[in-house]
């Protein structure tokens, strides 16, 4: 056992891989049989990750999870910043701009408003709890929007990690709240056809959530409105860390 904890100790990233990629599979296993897909795997995967962050902390008194033990000290480096800015930007990378025109002028308000809001809400319930500098309240906005958009804005921003570890846990209950709610009020949005789709993925913009969601209403539904969903994503890496954030300043005062 000694000599196997010191193979892996020294491929560090590489069995990160597995064991996020256990991690992943046994959340989509939970997610088909226990929830019967109402609730996404990947959200069922960040609630793992997160449980497993606070046991590691808890178990070595550290404040990095599970990399503070040295035999997982590669999710440190699969988790940092540089792979999660890469593969966000490679997802983008995938889209077609033509798509989003199938969806018309419908599509593009819902983007806008859908990341507007999300921001606005987000700063506001920041400021309620005290949060009152620009670069937190930004962040957390950008958090309300999705937990990807949140520590991207906040690692351009410089926001401490507290601040960018509230963000993504405020995004996961977004996500997944519309997964569960999605279901519920569909008849009563007309939630019905590939336009409606569209534009609910610009409202939400968490694609976990729209998808899972969707998946409970309309499997047919699901790609149109995970495309919007993915443009609400990218369009709020680029806003979040520049027009958001000089706006809060302004209104702030700094």
């Amino acid at each position: 056992m000694e000599l196997v904890s010191d193979v892996l100790i020294k491929n560090g990233l590489l069995f990160a891989f597995v064991v996020v990629g256990a991690v992943m599979w046994l959340s989509y296993y939970v997610s088909h049989h226990l929830t019967r897909g109402r609730l996404h795997g990947s959200a069922v995967a960040i609630i793992m990750g997160l449980v497993l962050a606070w046991l590691g902390g808890l178990f070595t008194g550290g404040t990095k999870g599970l990399s503070d033990i040295p035999l997982f000290a590669g999710l440190a480096i699969m988790g940092g910043s540089m792979l999660r800015d890469f593969a966000i930007v490679s997802t983008a990378y995938g889209v077609d701009l033509q798509e989003i025109r199938r969806s018309g002028m419908v599509g593009v308000l819902s983007l806008l408003l859908g990341i507007v809001l999300s921001f606005v809400v987000g700063a506001a319930v920041a400021l309620m709890f005290g949060y009152n500098d620009s670069v937190s309240m930004t962040t957390l906005g950008a958090g309300a929007a999705t937990y990807i958009v949140g520590p991207v804005t906040g690692s351009a921003l410089g926001a401490s990690s507290e601040i960018v570890a509230l963000s993504v846990a405020a995004g996961l209950v977004k996500s997944v709240l519309v997964m569960i709610g999605t279901p519920f009020i569909a008849p009563y949005i007309r939630l019905n056809n590939p336009k409606a789709a569209m534009a609910y993925g610009g409202l939400m913009g968490t694609t976990s959530g729209v998808a899972g969601g969707l998946a409970a209403t309309d499997k047919r539904l699901v790609p149109y409105g995970a495309m919007t969903a993915t443009f609400y994503t990218g369009l709020g890496c680029l806003l979040g860390p520049s027009v958001m954030y000089l706006m809060i300043r302004t209104v702030m005062g700094g």
